[in-house]
């Protein structure tokens, strides 16, 4: 009788080991195969990473991150704050705009937008914002969006209250434009092509000419370069009738009449102290643009008295500490910043962008983080 009970156990330990060891026993649970299979190692090109902008984009009308491929450590910020999703825009966006400038780098994953987008407002129908994205994408998941959002000035208190601003809504201007200039969707012929390192390089020249502007640096722009700031054109602006072209000879600030070779010769912008946290986040060889973020620090004190090229001294720019938040992109061809276009807004005075150290981000550096 012991010896049969013996034999019936060892005979079903000889099963349950089979089963452990059978082919069935080394498969994946469910839930370990579901999470495989979101994982999509395709490369994401062009028309993946421009639809992967529209579909934030209505995933953020419909206040729902879960209508996105996410990582699950997805990063997220506006406006140089980090923030958990769903929160700043995602709360209040209520329609996408006309305008979008994509700036798309599939070698890196990386894909960065200038776009309007329609968020609640005063008026029943909302209002416009300026909008600049990045999105990080690494198999086909997103893991870092970087927003930057540029809203117009409205009063505080009740919708209906009328807002007394300086300027037009550059997201109303940007509406009027409708579409981005065509240079910026005109291929560049592979044999004039310029590399990544390149095309970084010359768009960092226009930083480091800006910055401490002394009029005798080498300004690589063409003769027909036109700079857009918020929705407007602020170079090579048509003289008003019965308007004369200042004289940089004799003016004391920098005109919107110059075109981009005369305000950087000028040595008028020398109030902009400093350009720091300059980075670079996507480069689009085939069309020749480059896609950055920096913040602009002004002068201070005693720095805003300097001398201009013939020798004249020269006081300008802000009094109390001032800074812009820029996303700002480059069309360069052959070698020379042909157009210009960037959205900007005002930050705390030596704010950090939330993607960089802080010796990063008070360092005048250019730094390629394409690929990181």
């Amino acid at each position: 009788m012991k010896k049969s009970l013996f034999i019936v156990v060892c005979m079903l330990m000889v099963v349950i080991m089979a089963g452990c060891s059978s082919p069935n026993g080394s498969e994946q649970n469910p839930s370990e195969q579901t999470v495989s299979e979101q994982i999509n190692t395709e490369p994401c090109d062009r028309t993946c990473l421009e639809g992967l902008v529209e579909q934030y984009l209505d995933a953020a009308i419909a206040h729902d991150p879960g209508l996105l491929p996410l990582a699950p450590n997805v990063k997220f910020t506006e406006n140089g704050i980090r923030l958990p999703l769903p929160d700043a825009h995602w709360r209040i966006m209520t329609g996408k705009g006309k305008y979008r400038l994509f700036v798309t780098d599939p070698e890196a994953g990386q894909v960065a937008c200038l776009a309007t987008i329609r968020e609640e407002g005063r008026k029943e129908e909302g209002v416009h914002s300026q909008f600049a994205i990045r999105l990080k994408v690494i198999n086909r998941l997103i893991t870092e969006i970087e927003t930057l959002v540029v809203r117009p000035d409205l009063p505080m208190g009740t919708p209906g209250s009328a807002p007394a601003p300086m300027f037009p809504n550059g997201a109303d201007l940007y509406e009027k434009m409708g579409v981005p200039h065509p240079l910026y969707l005109e291929t560049i012929p592979p044999e004039d092509r310029m590399s990544r390192e390149e095309l970084i390089r010359v768009a960092n020249m226009y930083f480091t000419g800006l910055e401490k502007n002394d009029g005798l640096g080498e300004y690589p722009f063409t003769d027909d370069c036109v700079r857009i700031e918020g929705g407007r054109q602020s170079t090579s602006v048509p003289l008003a009738e019965g308007q004369t072209m200042p004289d940089p000879k004799t003016a004391n600030m920098y005109s919107a009449n110059w075109n981009c070779k005369e305000q950087f010769e000028s040595g008028l912008i020398h109030f902009v102290w400093r350009i720091r946290d300059r980075r670079f986040v996507a480069v689009d060889q085939e069309r020749g643009i480059v896609f950055s973020f920096a913040f602009f620090d002004h002068a201070l004190g005693k720095d805003r008295t300097f001398q201009t090229p013939d020798g004249r001294t020269v006081t300008a720019g802000p009094m109390e500490p001032n800074s812009w938040e820029l996303a700002e992109l480059f069309k360069i061809e052959k070698g020379k910043i042909r157009r210009i276009e960037a959205i900007m807004l005002p930050p705390p005075y030596g704010m950090n962008s939330g993607w960089s150290t802080y010796e990063e981000g008070m360092s005048s550096d250019a730094r390629d983080v394409t690929m990181n």
